[in-house]
């Protein structure tokens, strides 16, 4: 149906038709711009305090991994980017083993550990779940939060949980450097009330196992929880260490990868739905639809939207296509024409191929930011700046880089299960390894291999 906006005469001054999109526009402006309102002012303390302990703000406003988790949710490169890292930086999980030496190739000889109990651990979901968690918020948040249960006594840690890193905040250290607590809280990021919070003891970042070690034998592990935190220390942020997706951010490239879909979807939806630009007359609706034919100007105006109903109609829809349209005029005695309708389609200027190179440059920046090969996602560009081969050999290589390039994040993960392996009395010559599923090519027999690293 087509909307028409009418003057007090019922002479219709504007329309649009709701098969073909619309666009409206208001000019002038005011005489006077509007009073400033009251801006908010900020009443902040100098000091975030959980009860009595001083709290160390995460980002701006306290709000960094409430605004991460928003951003990587919203950029789709990004939030796969990441869970591809967790992917292959988990593998196919871990097992416990020793290293009885190197081969000639320098090349670990690892000998598994038997035994049943450890064996079971390793591949129990208590196990997965952590690593799952913890994997999440160290690459989304920078640090993870690994909470060590000991049993009823003390005796021996039972349980091992990731706390969710958005509900986390640590304590400023002592005068010896030291982080002593983490406060977790759903508050986070307004600062809880007495009773909603929890305070627990966080673990000597220098050395996380003699710090628990000296804890029971000061018979301080009983009915009490720990924390220990990782984290990778290239930011250099003592706290709350920044996440590696964090400089394509702060570059800019996050938001275009963002801007660039809205900007196309409100294209598609807006401007390039427009087709056809009718110039009426005004006399036109005099001679068709005379006032004195109507007793009121609504019931005129009501004539004059179902005629251009009709027209509308001729016009749009693939039924119609192709259908011509007459309109008739005449010729003045000055040579100009009177009543002549005009009818334009409307040209598309809307180039988007532009912008879907600006997109993918930006997608690719942050799979750069990520250290992710955009091959390996199927990203690479096919020429430009970003051309890349996506043949198997290139893809394959990539992926090897990566595997490599996860041995210090692999180490940081693995940190708090040799702290519970270890207090529970696992022997000093254990450790944690990762499998691997590598691909191969044909020629090789297979098309993958497991490996362990």
């Amino acid at each position: 149906m087509a909307n028409l906006v009418f003057n007090n005469n019922g002479v219709p001054l504007v329309g649009f038709g709701t098969r073909s999109g619309m666009y409206m526009s208001t000019p002038g402006a005011p005489d006077a711009k509007p009073k400033k309102v009251a801006e908010p002012t900020d009443n902040d303390p100098d000091k975030t305090l959980a009860g009595n302990i001083e709290i160390v703000d995460w980002g701006a406003g306290n709000r960094f991994p409430t605004d991460a988790d928003a951003i990587i949710n919203s950029v789709s490169v990004l939030n796969s980017g990441l869970k591809f890292i967790r992917n292959f930086t988990l593998g196919q999980g871990i097992f416990p083993v020793t290293v009885e030496g190197y081969d000639d190739d320098g090349n670990e000889v690892l000998k598994p550990i038997q035994e049943t109990k450890i064996q079971n651990f390793a591949k129990s979901r208590l196990v997965r779940r952590y690593l799952e968690k913890a994997t999440r918020d160290y690459l989304k948040f920078g640090p993870a939060f690994v909470q060590l249960l000991p049993n009823t006594d003390g005796s021996q840690i039972v349980g091992i949980n990731t706390i969710n890193a958005k509900y986390c905040r640590l304590s400023r250290a002592n005068a010896s450097g030291i982080i002593e607590k983490c406060i977790v809280s759903g508050k986070w990021p307004d600062t809880p009330g007495d009773g909603e919070f929890t305070t627990i003891d966080a673990l000597d970042e220098y050395d996380p196992q003699a710090d628990l070690m000296r804890r029971k034998m000061g018979k301080q592990v009983k009915g009490r929880t720990f924390v220990q935190v990782i984290r990778d220390s290239w930011s250099n942020n003592e706290y709350y260490s920044s996440p590696i997706w964090y400089t394509a951010y702060t570059a800019g490239w996050v938001d275009v990868a963002k801007k660039i879909p809205a900007f196309l979807k409100a294209a598609y939806q807006n401007q390039i739905t427009w087709k056809w630009h009718v110039q009426i007359p005004y006399a036109f609706w005099d001679k068709k639809y005379p006032e004195a034919q109507f007793k009121t100007t609504t019931e005129r105006e009501a004539a004059i939207s179902g005629f251009m109903d009709e027209i509308e109609t001729n016009l749009c829809d693939t039924t119609n296509a192709n259908k011509p349209i007459f309109t008739f005029f005449e010729i003045n005695g000055q040579g100009r024409a009177e009543e002549q309708w005009i009818i334009k389609p409307l040209e598309n200027k809307l180039n988007s191929e532009q912008d879907l190179i600006s997109s993918a440059a930006a997608n690719s920046e942050i799979l750069f930011s990520l250290m992710i090969n955009p091959n390996v996602l199927g990203a690479g560009m096919p020429g430009g700046t970003y051309a890349g081969n996506q043949g198997g050999s290139n893809i394959r290589e990539a992926f090897l880089v990566n595997i490599a390039n996860a041995w210090l994040d692999r180490q940081n993960l693995l940190d708090p299960l040799e702290t519970y392996t270890r207090f529970n009395g696992a022997p000093d010559n254990m450790e944690w390894r990762f499998r691997n599923t590598i691909l191969t090519t044909l020629d090789t027999g297979s098309g993958t291999k497991k490996t362990l690293s």
